[in-house]
């Protein structure tokens, strides 16, 4: 069957220049000059017989043709890539995974051992961070990141739902009357009280917050690190019941109250698109889906 294409090196540049919005970027990325990439555009354009770009002083913006052509170039060059790196045997040995700390921590790396036993094949390299790395430029096959799911060119699967209650260790709470209601723990030391789940929370609780509150004022910047804090004892911590369910049944933690609020960022596996079919991809999935669904509900 003949194809009637366009030149593979002119669609490359325009994924490229259509990613960055910028011509200059674009060269850079791909060790070219700007008057090449220039000419690679003029190329395609006139094998659309439309303009891709509107010319800006600084910048690019896409036509609608360029839309249109945009994504289809961009997904269409992920699965030549991932194509090729199945044929050269790269996709087989080693799944990249880029997780955010707490996940890891307090619900992946008690797990992990059964996807290898299930995978031997399979050496799993996980990079905890903060920071969210593009999957399309980043050795990176599968991330879990915090949102709403909806990550263009990426295919989102949700994990874990964000939601938030007050939680600490069974001696200080019985510094509490039995009688205590939510505003009472304004009287306890709060891990990380200026992060913004104290004031949903209170506010949830019909409880009006003083500006100038006692706590624990470092912002820890992980729900891991402020349970370690939590479970010795030296303050009240906001954190996710479902990944200290553990704790709570075992009661090393406690939760004072019922009252759960729901924060708009839940917790997204997510991968790219054009790699949907990639083995190695597959596999993590079903196996955490399948490990998620079996979890009990906190």
């Amino acid at each position: 069957m003949s194809r009637n294409l366009p030149p593979l090196a002119a669609v490359r540049v325009f994924e490229a220049a259509a990613r960055h919005g910028n011509f200059t970027r674009a060269a850079s990325e791909l060790g070219m000059t700007q008057a090449s990439v220039s000419y690679q555009i003029k190329i395609l354009e006139e094998r659309v017989g439309a303009p891709l770009f509107v010319r800006r002083p600084r910048d690019v913006v896409l036509t609608g043709a360029g839309h249109l052509l945009a994504q289809a170039a961009g997904e269409a060059l992920d699965q030549l890539a991932a194509a090729f790196a199945d044929a050269k045997g790269q996709t087989s040995g080693v799944l990249s995974l880029s997780v955010f700390q707490t996940f890891a921590s307090a619900w992946l790396v008690e797990r992990i051992g059964g996807f290898q036993v299930e995978h031997p094949g399979l050496a799993v390299r996980l990079d905890t961070s903060v920071a969210v790395v593009d999957l399309a430029r980043e050795d990176v096959d599968i991330a879990v990141r915090a949102g709403k799911g909806d990550w263009p060119g990426l295919t989102c699967h949700l994990l874990v739902p964000g939601q938030f209650t007050p939680m600490m260790s069974p001696a200080l709470a019985a510094r509490l009357d039995r009688d205590a209601g939510p505003g009472d723990l304004l009287r306890l030391p709060l891990i990380s009280p200026a992060y913004r789940w104290w004031d949903s929370w209170f506010a949830a609780a019909g409880v009006s917050r003083p500006h100038a509150d006692s706590g624990i004022a470092s912002d820890l910047g992980a729900q891991d690190l402020e349970a370690r804090v939590a479970l010795a004892g030296q303050g009240v911590a906001m954190l996710n019941p479902i990944f200290f369910a553990a704790e709570l049944a075992s009661g090393d933690l406690v939760q004072p109250f019922d009252l759960v609020c729901k924060d708009s960022h839940d917790y997204w596996l997510c991968y790219r698109t054009a790699r949907r079919t990639v083995p190695k991809i597959q596999a993590f999935r079903n196996w955490i889906l399948r490990e998620i669904a079996a979890a009990p509900e906190s």
